[in-house]
């Protein structure tokens, strides 16, 4: 199971989260008004902080929509994985493919807002253009996605799952004591591991090494 980690902006959040045995580690950049948007050159340094780890892969998590401009930032900051953000089309994943090397996984986030998720239709669209996985992520009513904090419903996401051929990370409110809420998603052949945020924030609203740690016991190891 992979543990991911989203939302550094500092060098001490990301030796934190990889001595606490994250496996993968979300860069923000293109997050219009994100509390943890990088600027293209944080964003390269902290990925090489990520790299200097020996355990961390970076992830470029972006709202962006301009696969030029994606595959440049990605290549110039060597991050393995882009995790797409909001509601860009097949079309952008193709064109996003067509100008990454092979080596960097494309990530296309599916939104589940109450029981449903309007990409659902456009899953076997994503995958033929090239994404490569899926992460399950709640929205709010109002219609905010992205470290809600809202929790998913567990026959939902895993409905969503079997619509899959590609494999996927779970998020939305998940914590060290809810893992035995998602017992049909972890048991999906498809499930890769899960996408935190929120939940492992210090007061200071810094990621923080101790509930990290916390979280990947109760999820790798229940």
């Amino acid at each position: 199971m992979f543990v991911k980690v989203c939302g550094a902006t500092t060098a001490e959040e990301v030796r934190a989260v990889a001595d606490a045995g994250a496996d993968l580690l979300g860069l923000w950049h293109g997050v219009s008004r994100g509390r943890a948007d990088l600027p293209a050159g944080r964003l390269a340094e902290l990925a090489a902080e990520a790299r200097a780890t020996g355990r961390l892969r970076s992830v470029l998590v972006t709202f962006g929509s301009d696969p030029t401009a994606l595959a440049r930032i990605a290549a110039g900051a060597g991050t393995d994985w882009v995790q797409l953000h909001g509601y860009q089309r097949p079309a952008l994943v193709r064109a996003l493919r067509a100008e990454l090397p092979e080596r960097v996984h494309i990530v296309k986030v599916l939104h589940v807002r109450g029981g449903s998720c309007p990409e659902a239709s456009l899953i076997r669209a994503y995958e033929r253009a090239g994404t490569d996985l899926f992460l399950l992520d709640s929205a709010t009513d109002d219609g905010r996605v992205g470290s809600t904090a809202h929790t998913l419903d567990d026959t939902t996401a895993a409905a969503l799952a079997d619509r899959m051929e590609r494999s996927f990370l779970l998020a939305g409110g998940l914590r060290p004591d809810n893992r035995d809420r998602f017992g049909a998603t972890l048991a999906h052949p498809g499930f890769l591991g899960i996408d935190v945020d929120s939940a492992v924030r210090g007061d200071a609203g810094l990621l923080d090494g101790a509930q990290t740690a916390d979280l990947v016991r109760a999820w790798k190891t229940p």
